[in-house]
């Protein structure tokens, strides 16, 4: 997949302008309010933090270097260190729809909105890392800082592909375990794991990650258009199953998916996660520049 398939330079510009927010400070994560995009806008020195690669080498203190053999990159008063993490399920359920319209598909849909909010992670010096949860081993980019990242950043998001079954609550806990420094973390994901992800989502919560999911469903799991006797078959499991659609049957299934939807906005608003329902015909920069910013999670 090309760099233009993602987004254009255009929609790139875009997102160039805009900062991830984290509206609640996590210890360790961010030294006080973040009010500036602009890094070294400030004279004034505020505090260190840990060097990463890609950082510029004269911020280096080079007297703490000497004494303790770490590099540390002095933080101005204007500055943060936001950790940023987003996840992307790269199960097979996501590889939906396989025919029609191919910017509907909820994989590349979801990849959109991964580069789209790296992009602006490194625009803006942050703590970036990206992670593809599947029942493989977890596919990791970063932690990387800085523009210098961008192009291998959308190469690791391009060649990302759909495969197996993602067991949402497995994959968080192990992100939680070994994702490093606790910041902003996004998942994006249909939410169609076996078991749920509550234990999951619970995991990332008790170490200090403020979350926001982003649930990616297609315009024929919103709206099926079937009826009939049919046979369908589970694209991640394989199992099938014969069902007749009718008008009822029709109208309970959306009832079920409405209250499904309820019913985890409504946790999540009690854990003060966010929750951005999507369906995949909406153009996917207005979740970055129409929903997260009424959430207040970019700006």
């Amino acid at each position: 997949m090309t760099d233009e398939t993602l987004f254009d330079e255009k929609t790139r510009r875009k997102m160039e302008q805009l900062t991830l927010v984290a509206t609640r400070v996590r210890a360790g994560a961010m030294k006080g309010e973040r009010r500036s995009s602009k890094r070294g806008t400030s004279i004034e020195f505020a505090d260190y933090r840990d060097y990463v690669r890609g950082d510029d080498l004269r911020r280096l203190d080079w007297n703490i270097y000497a004494r303790l053999e770490r590099p540390f990159i002095k933080l101005l008063e204007d500055e943060e260190d936001l950790a940023v993490h987003l996840l992307l399920d790269v199960s097979s359920s996501m590889d939906w729809p396989r025919e029609g319209v191919r910017d509907q598909n909820k994989l590349l849909y979801g990849q959109r909105l991964l580069a789209g909010l790296a992009h602006i992670s490194l625009a803006t010096q942050d703590r970036l890392t990206l992670a593809a949860l599947t029942d493989a081993p977890i596919a990791q980019f970063g932690p990387s800082r800085g523009r210098g990242y961008t192009l291998a950043m959308l190469d690791f998001v391009g060649r990302l592909e759909a495969q197996g079954v993602t067991d949402l609550n497995a994959a968080l806990r192990a992100y939680a375990l070994r994702g490093g420094r606790p910041g902003l973390c996004f998942l994006m994901s249909d939410l169609l794991s076996p078991d749920g992800f509550s234990t999951g989502l619970n995991a990332l919560l008790a170490k200090g990650y403020e979350v926001g999911i982003i649930h990616l469903l297609a315009p024929d799991e919103v709206d099926p258009p079937l009826g009939g006797d049919l046979r369908l078959v589970d694209v991640e499991t394989g199992r099938a199953q014969e069902v007749t659609v009718d008008g009822g049957m029709r109208s309970l299934y959306i009832k079920r998916l409405h209250d499904w939807q309820d019913g985890i906005r409504a946790d999540c608003a009690k854990r003060g996660v966010h929750y951005v329902p999507v369906v995949t015909d909406t153009p996917w920069e207005k979740v970055i520049l129409g929903s997260l910013r009424r959430l207040g999670a970019v700006k």
